[in-house]
């Protein structure tokens, strides 16, 4: 007499890309982004160029290479959104002392000035953010993102 095999968990629930933790993930991201855009535009600027002053903000002076990292971009699509900001009169950037080729990047007067109004403008985003996640929401997708890299 054969025993039946019982079925794997695969095979009961099928996996939906659509349920799934990244896709998620992905779907919040992305209406994090949109909405942050919308409170930013009345500044000029958009979620990763807020990003930019944001970091430059916490380390004046970093590299081109330096602020692609923190903002998840090519040095390429840096290079762009940082001529972008210097026409805009957000930023300065001058040769490295000692490494000619390297540009070094900070905050102008009024790239100061749109930060600070730029804090005030994506808090409606975190705040909603915030309501709609589990107190622990940041320390675990944290945690996810260091089980992962």
């Amino acid at each position: 007499m054969t025993s039946a095999k019982s079925p794997s968990p695969a095979e009961d629930h099928p996996f939906l890309p659509q349920e799934s933790l990244g896709y998620a993930l992905k779907r919040a991201q992305q209406a994090l982004r949109l909405h942050m855009d919308r409170q930013l535009k009345s500044l000029g600027l958009t979620a990763p160029q807020y990003n930019v002053l944001c970091s430059l903000e916490a380390e004046p002076g970093a590299s081109n290479a330096r602020l692609a990292r923190r903002a998840f971009v090519t040095p390429q699509t840096m290079q762009s959104m940082l001529v972008k900001l210097e026409r805009a009169g957000l930023i300065a950037r001058t040769p490295d002392t000692e490494h000619g080729r390297i540009q070094r990047t900070e905050l102008t007067e009024k790239g100061r000035e749109t930060v600070l109004e730029a804090h005030q403008a994506v808090q409606e985003t975190e705040r909603l953010a915030r309501k709609a996640a589990s107190p622990d929401a940041a320390v675990m997708l944290t945690r996810i993102a260091e089980a992962l890299a």
